[in-house]
This record gives C-alpha cells, sequence and structure tokens, in this order.
C-alpha cells in the first residue's frame, strides 16, 4: 500500500461536530478503491505469461508490464500527495479513480506491447493521486480515536488481502475469460467507486492551501529512476558495457544527483531531506527497497516457473502464491507484532531478512521436474515469514518519532522504497535471468533434437542464477538492518495494525 503527504493527520476535530452518518460506507468506498489499487499489481502477474503470447513481447520486455506500473506509481507517490493537498481530497480521489479506470480499459484492449507498457504507465500515475488521497480521506472521514483504530484495522485487512486476492482472480480470469480481463475488471469496481464517492465522501478542509508543487523535482526524481530501470532493461538485448545502457546508467544517476540537490534548495520540497539523515529511517528505507528487491523479482520467476515449466493452470498457479502471502501476514500480525515492543527493531529485521535468504536459497535448487510440495512450498514459507518478520519494524521505526508534519511524507517515503525497488528488482533480475538462459542454451545446444530438453533446463537455469543474485541482495538487506538500525523497543506500543497489512500488498 502507499501513503502520501496527505497521510498526516488533519485538523483538530471539533468536539461539537456531528459525525458522518454515511462514514462507515465512505469507509466501504475508500477500501474498495484502494484493493483495485493494491491487487492491480498481483493480478496482472498470473496473466502475464498469455499477455506476452498474444502481443508477442520478448523475454527481455515483459517485465515492463509490472515494471511500467510500479514505477509511475512509486515516482510520482509524493506528488500525488500534494495534489490531493492542493486541488482537494475528494476531487483527486475521483479523477483517481476515473483515470485508472480509463488506463484499465486501455491496457485490456492493447493491440501492441507499447500500448499495454503505456496503459500500465498510465495506470500507475492515477494510483499514485488515487492511494494518497484515499488514506487522507479515510483520516479527516474518522476523527474519533477508537473509531479511527477500527475503520484502519479493516483498512488495513481489506489492502492487505489485495495481494492474495490479486493472484486468486488474475488466476479465474485468465484461465476462463482471457488475459485482458485482468485489466477490465478494474472498470465496474472504478465506477461503483466513483458513484459511492459521490453520495458518501465528505471533504474537510486541511492543511493543504499552502501545499505548493514541487513538479522540478518530480521530474528529477523520475526521470532518474525511469533511466536506471530502462538501463536494466536494456542490459539484456545489448550487453552492460553497451553505451547507451552506460549513457542511462550515467544519466539516471546524474538526475538523482540534482534531484537530492533540489530537495536542500527547494521551498518545499517532495522529500525533506531531514527525514532520511535520520539513521534508523534511513536504514529503514534501505532495507525495504533491497528487500522488495528480491520479492517482487520471485513474482515474475515463479509465475513463469508454475505455469509455463510446470505446466500449472493459471487457478493454480494464482492458488500456489497464497502460502507465501499467509506466511507474510502470520509474520506481521503474529510474531513482530507481538515482540517489537519487547526487543529492539533490527531483532526481528535481520532475522527476517536471513529467513528470507534461506527461502532464495532454496529455491536456487529447483529443476525442471521439482515438486510443489517439497521443494517450492517449503521455500516460499520461509520467504514469507522472513519478509512478514520485515516489514511489520520496518514501518514502525520508520514512522516513529516523526514530527506531526512530516508523518505523512514518511510513510510515503517507505512505500516508495516499495515501490521503487520492485520496479528495479523486476528490471534487474529479469535481465539476469534472461541473459543466464540465452548462455546456458547457447553451450548445451548441439543439434534441433536437443531443444525440447535444453530450453526449458536453460530457462530454469536463467531463473536460480537471478535467484541467488536475490538471495545476495537479501543479505545485504540484513546487514544493512544490523548496522544501520540502531533504535530501541518503543516504549508507547507499536502503530495501527493497518500499517502491517498493507506491506502486504
Amino acid at each position: 500500500m502507499s501513503i502520501g503527504r496527505t497521510g498526516e493527520p488533519g485538523p483538530v476535530p471539533d468536539r461539537t461536530e456531528a459525525a458522518d452518518p454515511h462514514r462507515w460506507w465512505g469507509l466501504v468506498v475508500i477500501a474498495l478503491a484502494q484493493l483495485m489499487v493494491v491487487l492491480d499489481a498481483t493480478i496482472v502477474n498470473i496473466a502475464l505469461p498469455s499477455a506476452q503470447a498474444a502481443l508477442h513481447i520478448s523475454d527481455g520486455n515483459r517485465q515492463w508490464v509490472i515494471t511500467a506500473y510500479t514505477l509511475a506509481f512509486g515516482g510520482l507517490l509524493l506528488l500525488g500527495g500534494r495534489i490531493a493537498d492542493l486541488v482537494g481530497r475528494k476531487r483527486t480521489f475521483v479523477i483517481g479513480l476515473i483515470g485508472f479506470a480509463g488506463a484499465s480499459a486501455l491496457g485490456g484492449a492493447a493491440g501492441s506491447s507499447a500500448m499495454l507498457f503505456g496503459a500500465r504507465a498510465l495506470q500507475g500515475v492515477f494510483a499514485a493521486l488515487l492511494a494518497p488521497s484515499a488514506l487522507s480521506l479515510l483520516t479527516t472521514t474518522f476523527t474519533d480515536p477508537r473509531e479511527r483504530g477500527k475503520a484502519f484495522g479493516i483498512y488495513g485487512a481489506l489492502a492487505g488481502s489485495g495481494s492474495a486476492i490479486g493472484f486468486i482472480l488474475g488466476g479465474l480470469l485468465t484461465e476462463y475469460l482471457n488475459w485482458r480481463w485482468c485489466l477490465y475488471v478494474n472498470v465496474p469496481i472504478a465506477v461503483a467507486a466513483v458513484l459511492g464517492a459521490f453520495a458518501l465522501l465528505h471533504d474537510r478542509p486541511g492543511h493543504g492551501g499552502a501545499a505548493r508543487l514541487d513538479a522540478r523535482g518530480a521530474v528529477l526524481g523520475c526521470g532518474g529512476l525511469v533511466a536506471i530501470v530502462y538501463g536494466f532493461s536494456e542490459a539484456e538485448p545489448r550487453g552492460w558495457t553497451d553505451p547507451l545502457v552506460l549513457a542511462l546508467f550515467a544519466a539516471g544517476i546524474a538526475l538523482l544527483a540534482v534531484f537530492v540537490w533540489w530537495q536542500n534548495r527547494a521551498p518545499d520540497p517532495l522529500l525533506p531531506l531531514h527525514i532520511v539523515r535520520d539513521r534508523n529511517r534511513a536504514g529503514c528505507f534501505l532495507t525495504m527497497l533491497l528487500a522488495v528487491i528480491g520479492l517482487f523479482g520471485l513474482f515474475l520467476f515463479m509465475t513463469y516457473y508454475l505455469q509455463v515449466v510446470l505446466g500449472y493452470s493459471p487457478v493454480r498457479a494464482g492458488l500456489g502464491f497464497l502460502p507465501l502471502t499467509a506466511a507474510i501476514i502470520i509474520g506481521s500480525t503474529q510474531i513482530s507484532a507481538r515482540l517489537l515492543n519487547r526487543v529492539a527493531p533490527r531483532m526481528l529485521m535481520v532475522p527476517g531478512m536471513l529467513l528470507a535468504t534461506g527461502g532464495l536459497l532454496l529455491l536456487t535448487r529447483m529443476t525442471v521436474h521439482s515438486s510443489y510440495t517439497s521443494e517450492i512450498l517449503p521455500a516460499l514459507l520461509l520467504l514469507g515469514l522472513g519478509m512478514g518478520l520485515t516489514f511489520m519494524p520496518v514501518f514502525a521505526t520508520a514512522t516513529a518519532g516523526v514530527a506531526p508534519r512530516d508523518s505523512g511524507v514518511t510513510s510515503a517515503t517507505v512505500n516508495t522504497a516499495q515501490q521503487v525497488g520492485g520496479s528495479i528488482g523486476t528490471a534487474l533480475l529479469n535481465t539476469i535471468a534472461t541473459t543466464s538462459a540465452a548462455a546456458y542454451v547457447t553451450a548445451h545446444l548441439r543439434s534441433p533434437a536437443d531443444r525440447a530438453a535444453v530450453v526449458p533446463a536453460g530457462v530454469v537455469h536463467g531463473y536460480t542464477v537471478a535467484i541467488w543474485w536475490a538471495a545476495a541482495v537479501m543479505l545485504l538487506a540484513a546487514v544493512v538492518a544490523g548496522v544501520m538500525v540502531t533504535a530501541k523497543p518503543p516504549r508507547h506500543g507499536i502503530p495501527a495494525k493497518a500499517q502491517v497489512r498493507e506491506s502486504v500488498g
């Protein structure tokens, strides 16, 4: 889940103000919209093999179906929160819904890979408007502390279930209709949410009257990320030393350096740099980014491994991911949430990353004929528990002790790290996998008669090489958490469990 600048608390409510009689139905509308945004990251994963075949997308470019969405979403998230402050939360919410529905319809009707990539990027743009305005509406609708806790719990549970719902729904739609319905399905959901928003949601005055848009910062930050991710993508067909690839990396680094320089001087920066100068928060941001690099890359590989190599149907492949999602939820809500008051955050984060690393190492042993129950399932459970142990203390520690005016942007930065890590991980690991697979096939293909056996083995070899790299990145995350996150156990409890479940999506 993603939280924008508007995630910070609204004005102190007037005790005499009557509560909105439709506020609980309004919660349904808000949660429905957020659920749509969260599940869209996983519903398309299951449909990807079918979409790739239908639109003749190369193995090197297939990752853009995922990356175009996560990159636009993460890169523009902070700006989306600022726009909600300036334009109005309800208006931004409705605009985001309408735009998301239109982009989804465009993607479902795509007749070429470029059209699909563009539609997915457009979805990410409108998701960056929708997510922060949804959370801000929730914050201003529920002003009573007891009701707010219950509302955030319901909201978090629905948003956190998005990944599991996405895998199952994606499998059902792909198998019984076709992959295009994994995008078309957003249209009726968005229409219902728009109608509900007009009838049930009410915008309240906030602090955003003085908010200004840091458009220059948005262009610099998002441009730098796009250049780097595009460089990873082009490394597969061109090679790592190709002049274009090196130029993209250089341009990306330069743009991000100018972004940092500008954030020190901007009158209303997207990312106030004092937030990332804190050692614990910086450690949490970096840990989240590194952890998600491995997780999102694995989603891509396992989707293809289950459907293409093992021959699972889309529905069966979607169900195959459920143990991973369940393990993340259990690790977050039943282990981390119970222990964080008693132990330092890194005492959960470091073991969590080590468990996740162990799960990835188990997956490096998979072959063309691996058994799901005895070889794949244990690895997914270890990975899920490890990520669950990590997500909770990352959110709790990163948002602890910040000034009220910075609470929203701090939460947004954690979620931006999550989305950007997913973008980089998907592009980087896909490039490693396809390059390694091609090298294996070239080295082992002696005659055309060997192709039926060599190509599947080469594909799985590419996956395992990429997973080795993912395990190394996950191990680096454990080191970062152990060295940089030195916070003590919190004294006054932990943040709402909504943040735990939101991180699953």
